[in-house]
């Protein structure tokens, strides 16, 4: 396994990070206690959940697969999340201090540990200021319940915010940032992933798959495999590049949904997609895009059929 560094830290985490958005909603525990059984045999030592995930049920499947045993808990690199919340009630969501507090001590009851190793920010809170949180963050780095602080959903300028706050405050700041990314959904290349390059960020693509098209769903369509209206909707309306795709992955004797786990691989500042198996066939199958690379050609014959926005800005869309 080819580990990679964190954004500027010295953690080294898997190419490939295991999402567990799918266990519990979609995966049984025992099947998802299987998945992540091989992940660990395989070498993926990156594993990221949310408070929020199956109604807070995902994180507690994780933590009775953590309670276990076999050091378990001790080889994974352990990523959640917060900011939502299920409950109405004042302060049980969102980013103040209090609700940054409570809602890191539940998800450690949930997983059954002591400290959370990347703690994420799941979404902006244009209400609270940056010094309130970092003060929340820095007590529970003081305190060993977390030891790195991530972001997910920001706009590069809130990567800005957030990191300029913390080097006021003599604080490392954030060190990864998960954003929707894929060959169809490109958008953070104009601000989002030069911020993260400038500020050594590690960027943690989620839906690397674009929801499923980008892997093989015109070939499952035609074959009449079972799939959601929304994909085959989005299947018709979109025929033509996906022809193209996967006539290129085919050219290439490779999966698509390899392709573009590796394309993503390929892209500056990208750390480690997160996959989100529901099945073991699913995870044993992104596997084998460990083993695709793509040439100067390959590259850019895939920014031909999927054109991103021209580059960062403002150079994409000015002078």
């Amino acid at each position: 396994m080819d580990y990679r560094f964190l954004g500027r830290t010295g953690l080294r985490v898997s190419p490939l990070c295991l999402g567990t958005m799918n266990f519990g909603p979609e995966t049984d525990e025992a099947t998802s206690h299987r998945i992540m059984d091989a992940a660990l045999d395989a070498g993926i030592n990156f594993y990221d959940t949310a408070n929020v995930y199956g109604a807070r049920e995902t994180e507690q499947i994780v933590g009775r697969w953590f309670a276990q045993g076999g050091d378990r808990r001790e080889k994974v690199v352990l990523a959640t999340k917060v900011y939502g919340g299920r409950d109405p009630w004042p302060n049980t969501s969102r980013l103040s201090a209090l609700h940054i507090r409570q809602a890191c001590e539940d998800s450690l009851r949930r997983l059954q540990t002591d400290h959370i190793d990347l703690y994420q920010m799941h979404h902006i809170d244009r209400d609270t200021p940056w010094d309130e949180i970092w003060q929340a963050m820095e007590l529970l780095v003081a305190q060993g319940k977390v030891l790195y602080v991530g972001s997910s959903n920001f706009a590069g300028w809130h990567l800005v915010q957030a990191n300029e706050t913390a080097r006021r405050r003599g604080s490392l700041g954030l060190v990864s940032e998960q954003s929707l990314y894929n060959l169809r959904a490109r958008t953070v290349e104009l601000e989002v992933l030069p911020a993260a390059a400038a500020y050594g960020i590690g960027i943690l693509p989620w839906s690397p798959l674009g929801g499923g098209l980008l892997g093989g769903a015109l070939q499952k369509v035609t074959e009449g495999r079972r799939g959601g209206e929304r994909v085959t909707k989005l299947v018709e309306r979109n025929r033509d590049q996906l022809e193209a795709w996967e006539g290129f992955c085919a050219e290439r004797g490779e999966e698509p949904a390899d392709v573009a786990l590796a394309w993503l691989l390929h892209q500056e500042a990208v750390t480690a997609p997160i996959i989100g198996p529901r099945t073991m066939e699913q995870f044993t199958g992104s596997l084998g895009a460990l083993d695709v690379t793509l040439d100067a050609d390959a590259l850019e014959r895939l920014d031909k059929l999927f054109p991103g926005p021209g580059g960062p800005a403002p150079e994409a869309y000015a002078w």
